[in-house]
């Protein structure tokens, strides 16, 4: 699966539909990671607060990458949301 985030909310839209479909419970899942239910409750709905560090672990339990490139050109993302 190859998905391209244009917004915040798409991340943990993937994370909880990857969890769901490796056939994980929320709280099997944080458990993994050593947090609580309540917590990875809180990244799938809202992932703006997520850290770096436990985005790659999330992606690692979950068999996905993280992958950053170029842009391709395309008017509609060339403008800087820096």
């Amino acid at each position: 699966m190859r998905q391209v985030l244009t917004h915040v909310p798409q991340l943990g839209q993937i994370l909880s539909a990857r969890r769901r479909a490796a056939g994980l419970s929320q709280s099997a899942l944080a458990a993994k990671l050593s947090i609580s239910q309540n917590r990875l409750s809180e990244i799938e709905a809202a992932s703006g607060s997520l850290t770096v560090e436990r985005l790659l672990e999330l992606c690692a339990l979950l068999g996905l990458e993280v992958a950053i490139q170029d842009r391709t050109a395309n008017p509609a993302s060339s403008q800087a949301e820096w």
